[in-house]
């Protein structure tokens, strides 16, 4: 981690330590050059948290589905802990990690993941009667856009995750339990 961090990155770090009571290991790990670190979190905060058709909650299943297929030990652990908090319910978070198959989801849910499992294992079979799949369930073209966008963005962090044996924080284990 560069030291000191600047005054900017200072004050992000404590506002996620006001927010969320402690700072991500990812923005630690990701902090050794500043400029890396701001193209993660501008990336991050416009998928996750800027207006989108897709709830923060369906945002979130996607990363820990995407996470789980890909055995990333951070992002299943992290984002597991969202989707218990953001739902109420630990069992969908813990199904969505182990097996989203086997979650309480709405079909409108399904079809979103099947998508971007499908994204996940096989990007270059995705064709015109998914993305038409994806609309008769509900979705936007915009929000076939963002379904896309967050898949892409969880498959590249899970495999820096993954390269550099990032460690999720104690506290997400027990998160929304």
């Amino acid at each position: 981690m560069v030291e000191p961090l600047p005054e900017s990155t200072g004050a992000y770090f404590a506002l996620c330590e006001d927010k969320l009571g402690l700072v991500p290991n990812v923005l630690r790990a990701y902090a050794f050059d500043i400029a890396k670190l701001d193209a993660f979190t501008a990336m991050y905060n416009d998928l996750m948290l800027a207006p989108s058709g897709l709830s923060k909650l369906e945002r979130e299943m996607i990363a820990v589905a995407v996470s789980s297929i890909n055995r990333c030990w951070y992002c299943q652990v992290a984002h597991g802990a969202a989707v218990r908090q953001l739902s109420g319910d630990p069992a969908l978070g813990e199904a969505l990690v182990m097996n989203w198959r086997v979650a309480d989801l709405t079909p409108k849910q399904r079809t979103m993941l099947d998508f971007a499992e499908k994204l996940t294992l096989a990007s270059a079979r995705a064709e015109e009667a998914d993305r038409q799949a994806l609309r008769d369930a509900g979705f936007s073209d915009r929000d076939i856009w963002d379904i896309a966008a967050v898949t892409g963005f969880y498959n590249m962090t899970n495999r820096i995750a993954s390269a550099t044996g990032m460690q999720p924080n104690s506290d997400y284990h027990g998160a929304a339990r």
